[in-house]
């Protein structure tokens, strides 16, 4: 383990800033969220994906992620989480490769649909002032939004996962020291 690196310089201020972030960004979807404390995360984990995964993953929470055996020695390390080989059973997923598929991920109960999964997907890019018209909870009228780096068939599988409300999976969106979220009640229109 000597060859970890470091997680927050500061912990409890760090990933007090990150939790912030992440509320501000699930309360507001799509507009974009960037805080100064970032970890020292090995590749291929993107320093913003690698502060969510620092703030949510705990010993309760199992973790999935395809990011390989250094991202996975370094969360276990840094947040003492479970990590899990399937998809399905993650409470919290990082896909820093291919996006597993939003149908095959735990949606919650219609008695309990916040024990649903969040995923953590890092991408390309992300702008605001274009792309995606996001209308719902949290946006006034509507939003733009751009991600780039999606897998093809994102808008329809995304279209599937809100018709499933109450129950469905969360996105945050990381692209290198950025954040948005999509909550399970934002819908899109147009190409990102």
């Amino acid at each position: 383990m000597s060859g970890l690196t470091p997680g927050f310089a500061d912990p409890v201020p760090d990933a007090q800033a990150w939790f912030r972030a992440l509320l501000e960004a699930m309360a507001r979807p799509g507009r974009i969220q960037r805080v100064a404390a970032l970890p020292q995360a090995p590749a291929p984990l993107a320093p913003a994906a690698a502060a969510v995964l620092l703030t949510l993953a705990d010993a309760e929470t199992p973790v999935w992620m395809d990011a390989g055996p250094g991202a996975e020695e370094w969360l276990r390390f840094h947040a003492g989480c479970p990590l899990v080989a399937e998809p399905g059973a993650a409470g919290f997923l990082l896909a820093a490769g291919a996006m597993p598929e939003l149908a095959a991920l735990d949606a919650g109960t219609e008695e309990e649909p916040h024990r649903s999964a969040t995923l953590i997907l890092q991408v390309a890019g992300l702008e605001t002032g274009r792309g995606w018209r996001l209308t719902g909870p949290g946006i006034g009228t509507e939003h733009r939004l751009s991600v780039e780096g999606l897998p093809g068939g994102f808008l329809a599988a995304w279209a599937a996962n809100g018709r499933r409300f109450p129950r469905g999976i969360d996105l945050v969106l990381c692209a290198g020291d950025r954040l948005a979220a999509l909550p399970r009640t934002t819908r899109i229109e147009g190409a990102g």
